[in-house]
């Protein structure tokens, strides 16, 4: 096992429609693209018809759904043929909490004492009494006791084992309550005529052994090899002697109850109150659940992957595939949901050494899925070469804003849906309301323990509990990034500065709030030393601080990713997983800046544009970008629109629907998605029904996913179907399409530039499935459909062939070929001159000259190898569509000035023309000349 950098890697969506033999075929054809590494999403056996793979139910195997490990096998040893490597998805925070899942369906079945409990973050002794050492399960479709009295809970039982069915859930009976059920009326089976003596004697032992169970004391773990004979024996007996079948079956009817008589269900009523588990209707689940979970879903239960058996029990596979080679990289999913997060990585690591090997070196490739917002950075110490690139994302993207322009599309923004409230308090106001709602659970419990620290300590013991417990959310709601990484009482500065910065913003926005709570609060988040306070009362402060940095993620997640980018719509293409949809955008110079920090602390990161979680995907928001360029034109045709399609809304209450924020949403998502190269179809006009109803549910204004206001997504729905429809009164369809090609022309320009961006940038770039043409697929399930691979394969061919020109490429580039021959191009490039990319210096190159804010430009340098990368900008300032932006008469004056030491010839890898500066002006190199016959370019130089 070595550490092996990937180049370039590609990322595929395994499930049981795309197969390890599916990939396997692809590996040539990606190869041929230029990609040197595979990403797969995660490969452990996880939930039947799972489509992601996070929802993992046993570590130790391969997803079976994806194929045998000798299909696995057979894309590694393809892989290995071409030289490529495997980076693979791994999910250390949660696992499937469903009947699949042999760990959790013994902690039901076993309750605290199982030998797994300790897998799972459960508060096996939360504040209410009812869940003392049990599990809350909201997982009824309806009320307890309307599910009971409808005969929907059945009592079954299989090979020696009783289980309770409901719906598609199994759930285990606990061996200790076997006797409740087989000793109801027993006497009746000594009448029972033809039992043989010996099977009544051994059912008499079986019910004697379960006596033994059933009165040993609840914090004795059960003998599990005594269970499994049980077991068995009864299997035995039901399986073979009639008279016992029958009267099982018997029983199972009385507790099964007759529908329409109450009563009949005190049977299994009684048996469920002895169980490890409680049954709730899942709109209920915030009042006291007791499990972490991942975000909001209840079926995907917490890991405590600190725990050394924990660790080793759930890594054994994915170490085992590192350590044959077969995996050469890690992608480590919601790392901000670990409780210490370096910790997992350095253990992770360290498994993963190879004996002898020099310990300053990490010797395996390891990326986290790790959002930094606001002004934060990954912690240089964490042993990993960086995250997988919503940074990148966020950076590269903002580079094709027009900031002045952006300024004009938020102001009539607000006055178009008349609000004036800033995004910064909508932040504010979306992560209390998912506090208050679908969080809530989570804020009572840490309310809970924070109550216990203020009773120990003689200063905060007389602040009310309700005063700690709203500075508290105050405090979250204020908090500027999604977690900070106190492990011990050593505060680092940067968890310091986010901390002292929610303690302040709380302040200010409650300046009614007793001081004496905030004060204290600040006290214990800081883990400031007290005299009064025992050595025993700090671990304990820690032990709070550590819980509630596990839940700012998700608070901030629900918020801010899930809510509020649905809710301000000022320009969707900022609304970006990390990103500020107010922000200003990104001038040359602070991207210049950004990638020479890059380079400098993770020349190794990944360099993403799309993603699985990816709000809209790369092209669409190079679309989008380019209504900053146009905020008069957009705000002339938005009303113009709204007009002709006033009479199109629906009057739902008092409200005509869509109001005008959603109508926003929906002609951006429009020109984003908009399908300029085919015909509109049904299957298009779906999509985005399914992405209007997915936002307005996200948002949490109108409808939700706990409560979905039908009428309100009835109307939403009629909205985008009427004004899509081709009939010959619908003047927005007749107008609507040809401002649509105008942006699509401008937004393939900027998808080039980012592309070849991308490629040439300090880290390693990554390619979703599918996106090296243009990718403008909505918000998953959209962008995780099956991609038409053979669609890109037939094109590649005919780059590969040379049966299309340039000048063909440039004229047809509504397919998409035109991203596709870049990517090839530059990414093989890339691979050919890895030093140049992976060790190369970063020069940021000057642009001078009358277009000089539309180009980017810089250089990569290794070892007297160079290459310029030039690419365009803010395009619409340069020519019109369908004109593509070449030569002077689109460039005019403006050039690139070459420092001294460069080379002075070059060479272009797209066109194969060389390029020089005129010998009047040495260090100036006419952008004109680059553009000339391709609207973007990597110049090869050497000295």
């Amino acid at each position: 096992m070595a550490l092996r950098i990937p180049i370039s890697t590609y990322r595929l969506q395994f499930n049981s429609g795309f197969k390890f033999c599916d990939a396997c075929v692809l590996v040539p054809y990606l190869h041929d693209l230029g990609i040197t590494d595979l990403y797969a999403s995660p490969l452990l056996q996880a939930k039947r018809g799972s489509t992601h793979g996070y929802d993992v139910t046993d570590p130790s195997h391969l997803n079976p759904e994806l194929g045998t490990e000798v299909d696995f096998d057979a894309l590694v040893a393809e892989l290995k043929k071409y030289g490529m490597g495997l980076l693979l998805d791994i999910v250390p925070n949660h696992m499937s909490a469903s009947s699949e899942n042999p760990w959790w369906m013994d902690v039901l079945e076993n309750g605290s004492h199982s030998q797994y409990a300790l897998h799972f973050d459960v508060d096996w002794h939360p504040p209410s009494r009812a869940l003392e050492n049990r599990v809350l399960l909201p997982i009824l479709g309806k009320p307890y006791a309307e599910v009971l009295e409808g005969g929907e809970l059945v009592l079954s039982f299989d090979a020696g084992i009783f289980f309770l069915n409901y719906s598609d859930f199994r759930l285990p009976i606990s061996p200790r309550t076997y006797l409740q059920i087989l000793e109801y009326q027993s006497d009746r089976l000594q009448h029972k005529r033809g039992l043989d003596s010996a099977a009544l004697v051994e059912f008499q032992g079986l019910l004697s052994g379960l006596q033994q169970l059933a009165s040993a004391p609840q914090e004795i773990t059960l003998d599990r090899r005594q269970i499994q004979e049980i077991k068995g024996r009864l299997g035995r007996l039901y399986s073979k002697v009639v008279e016992i079948k029958q009267f099982v079956d018997d029983n199972l009817r009385a507790f099964n109850g007759k529908k329409g008589s109450s009563e009949s269900f005190m049977l299994l009523d009684r048996l469920m109150s002895k169980q490890a588990y409680v049954l709730a209707y899942w709109k209920t689940e915030n009042q006291a659940i007791n499990y972490r979970r991942f975000f909001t879903i209840s079926d995907l239960v917490g890991v405590r992957i600190g725990d050394p058996v924990t660790f080793e029990a759930s890594h054994a596979l994915v170490i085992r595939l590192a350590e044959k080679g077969q995996v050469t990289g890690f992608r480590i999913d919601h790392i901000d949901g670990l409780r210490d997060p370096k910790d997992y990585l350095e253990r992770l690591q360290d498994r993963l050494r190879v004996e002898g090997s020099d310990p300053k070196q990490l010797p395996f490739y390891i990326l986290l899925e790790k959002i930094c917002s606001s002004d934060e950075h990954l912690d240089k110490n964490w042993p990993v070469q960086g995250t997988t690139g919503y940074d990148y994302m966020n950076a590269v993207n903002e580079l094709f804003i027009d900031q002045q322009g952006l300024v004009e599309l938020q102001t009539s923004y607000r006055k178009y849906v008349n609000s004036e409230t800033p995004y910064t308090d909508l932040v504010y106001f979306k992560k209390k309301q998912v506090m208050a709602t679908i969080l809530s659970p989570e804020i009572l419990s840490l309310s809970y323990h924070l109550g216990l620290l203020a009773l120990q300590d003689r200063y905060a013991r007389e602040i009310p509990r309700e005063l700690l417990t709203r500075a508290l959310i105050e405090i979250t709601a204020c908090f500027p990034v999604y977690r900070t990484y106190l492990r011990d009482f050593e505060v680092s500065d940067s968890d310091k500065y986010f901390i002292e910065i929610a303690l302040t913003e709380a302040r200010r926005r409650n300046p009614n709030l007793d001081p004496k709570a905030f004060a204290w609060l600040e006290e214990i988040l800081l883990l400031k030393p007290a005299g009064h306070v025992l050595p025993e009362q700090r671990e304990q402060r820690l032990s709070f601080v550590m819980t509630w940095q596990q839940l700012t993620g998700p608070i901030t997640a629900k918020g801010v990713e899930d809510s509020a980018l649905y809710v301000y719509n000022s320009l969707i293409s900022l609304n970006e997983v990390g990103g500020n949809p107010a922000g200003p955008g990104n001038l040359p110079s602070e991207f210049h800046d950004y990638l020479q920090k890059k380079a400098a602390t993770w020349p190794f990161a990944m360099n993403a544009t799309m993603t699985h979680d990816a709000k809209h995907a790369e092209d669409f928001r190079a679309r989008v970008n380019v209504l900053s360029e146009l905020p008069a034109d957009w705000n002339i045709n938005l009303k113009q629109w709204n007009e002709w399609n006033r009479k199109k809304r629906s009057k739902v209450g008092t409200q005509l629907l869509p109001l005008p924020n959603e109508e926003e949403l929906i002609y951006q998502a429009l020109l984003g998605s908009w399908p300029i190269h085919e015909a509109l179809g049904d299957s298009y006009v779906q999509r985005i029904q399914d992405f209007v109803v997915k936002a307005g549910r996200e948002a949490m204004v109108h409808t939700r996913w706990a409560i979905p206001n039908l009428p309100y997504e009835k109307a939403i729905t009629d909205f985008v179907a009427v004004i899509l429809n081709p009939s010959e009164d619908n003047l927005f369809l007749k107008n609507f399409p040809e401002f649509a090609a105008r942006i699509a022309f401008h937004g393939a320009l900027n998808s080039l530039s980012q592309l070849l961006i991308k490629i040439a940038s300090p880290g390693i770039p990554d390619f979703y499935q599918g996106s090296e043409i243009f990718d403008l697929r909505l918000v998953d399930p959209d962008n995780r459909q099956q991609v038409d691979f053979a669609v890109r394969a037939a094109q590649q061919k005919k780059i590969v062939a040379g049966t299309v020109t340039i000048a063909e490429v440039l004229a047809d580039w509504k397919s998409g070929m035109i991203k596709q021959f870049v990517a090839r191009r530059a990414l093989r490039f890339r691979r050919e001159n890895h030093d140049l990319f992976l060790k190369g210096q970063y020069h940021p190159l000057k642009v001078q000259g009358a277009h000089q804010d539309s180009v980017f430009a810089f250089a990569r340098e290794f070892n007297h190898s160079w290459a310029l990368i030039i690419a365009p900008r803010l395009t619409t300032r340069i020519t019109t569509a369908p004109n593509m932006p070449l030569g002077k008469i689109a460039w005019s004056d403006t050039s690139i000035h070459l420092p001294k030491e460069f080379p002075r010839q070059w060479k272009n890898l797209f066109t194969q023309a060389v390029c020089e500066p005129e010998k009047e002006k040495e260090s100036e190199l006419a952008v004109s000349k680059v553009f000339r016959d391709f609207p973007v370019a990597i110049l090869i130089g050497s000295r």
